[in-house]
């Protein structure tokens, strides 16, 4: 979880929150805005005109839009990141030899962030991106990470994001979830069944550093593909084997 600031700067708060609604709405007029975070038409607008000035937002006509200046800060605190460093190659590849989606993901304030992803030759097209954030206990990838974290830590990001409902198989209960963990460490991979999306299932497989879990790998395609009665053990000890061969490329160049 995001530590709560001691003395919050109520001005950046609100310079915040109309990024954030500029984000949601693909970009917006002045009179769009007024009331996020209780602000008026003039100070919507000496927000904007602040961040415009300094290269945060573009005006096309009446509308705001975030700039290309948060691709410049996303690309210089993704390439500090060894998983994504170390990482995107083994990504290719796995999506190269199994012709599906691959997603590269950590986790950041108890959800997960997808630092990286490679298209197979018939890999499927989803609302996931780089840079996506999604909730952690209907996604393979997401159950990979949530099964090496401690249970008091896995306990905390369900009291602060909840275990919502996506689809008829996603789990919603704390124990059915504790248990599928569980299984999760005893086999050594994470599966995804429609969990989140209809159609569509997963195998992802933890990154771990010695007892530290940096993220996961997975791939992703439709269920019938993957196999609607059981993962195809070969595809399944490719993301294995993949995630060992970066766990093992993190420990030795990274502490190296």
């Amino acid at each position: 979880m995001a530590k709560e600031a001691n003395h919050p700067v109520r001005t950046t708060e609100k310079s915040l929150a109309l990024i954030e609604r500029l984000r949601e709405a693909d970009g917006a007029r002045i009179r769009d805005l007024v009331g996020v975070a209780e602000l008026s038409k003039g100070a919507v607008h000496n927000h904007l005109s602040t961040l415009r000035e300094h290269g945060y937002v573009t005006k096309e006509g009446e509308e705001y839009r975030l700039s290309l200046q948060f691709l410049t800060l996303g690309g210089y605190t993704r390439g500090r990141t060894p998983l994504y460093r170390y990482g995107r190659s083994k990504a290719d590849q796995l999506a190269a030899d199994t012709g599906m989606l691959t997603n590269l993901v950590t986790e950041e304030n108890g959800r997960g962030v997808y630092l990286y992803q490679a298209r197979g030759d018939y890999a499927v097209n989803l609302d996931t991106h780089v840079g996506y954030r999604i909730r952690l206990h209907y996604t393979g990838v997401g159950k990979a990470i949530l099964a090496y974290l401690d249970p008091e830590r896995v306990d905390e990001i369900v009291d602060e994001w909840g275990l919502p409902m996506e689809t008829e198989n996603t789990i919603t209960d704390r124990g059915e979830l504790h248990a599928e963990l569980d299984r999760i460490r005893a086999r050594g991979y994470a599966t995804d069944h429609e969990e989140r999306t209809e159609g569509l299932a997963c195998i992802a497989a933890p990154i771990r550093l010695d007892d530290e879990i940096l993220g996961a790998i997975s791939i992703s395609a439709p269920t019938q593909r993957l196999g609607n009665e059981g993962f195809d053990e070969e595809i399944v000890g490719e993301v294995e084997s993949t995630a060992n061969e970066l766990a093992l490329d993190l420990k030795y160049r990274y502490d190296g």
